[in-house]
């Protein structure tokens, strides 16, 4: 992990905790170093403060599916094709639509 970069993000999600694309940033961070925990749940708050910031549904509908929660990742990824629309984000909901359809396949 960038220290410097975590440190700064950190900065401005401290001066203004709704900065969802700083959250965002900072839970990539975390996951790259394997902190699968403190990702989840920057995502999660994104996602709970800021429905509309369609890009943490994908992020964190995987990270459910890879720590075997496939219901979750499967709701998160149906929430997020719905978001996406709401906005006329087609590219985000076609690819959390492609996301939904290898689940499923995965799962069948």
């Amino acid at each position: 992990m960038n220290d410097t970069r975590v440190k700064k993000l950190k900065e401005f999600l401290d001066a203004d905790p709704s900065d969802s694309f700083s959250r965002f940033a900072l839970a990539l961070e975390h996951l790259k170093t394997g902190d699968r925990t403190s990702a989840q749940n920057h995502f999660e708050y994104i996602m709970d403060h800021d429905p509309e910031y369609v890009g943490v549904y994908y992020h964190l509908g995987k990270l459910y599916q890879s720590n075997g929660h496939a219901q979750k990742a499967l709701k998160t990824f149906t929430n997020g094709v719905a978001a996406a629309r709401k906005v006329s984000d087609l590219h985000a909901a076609s690819e959390l639509e492609q996301a939904i359809s290898e689940l499923e396949s995965d799962e069948a």
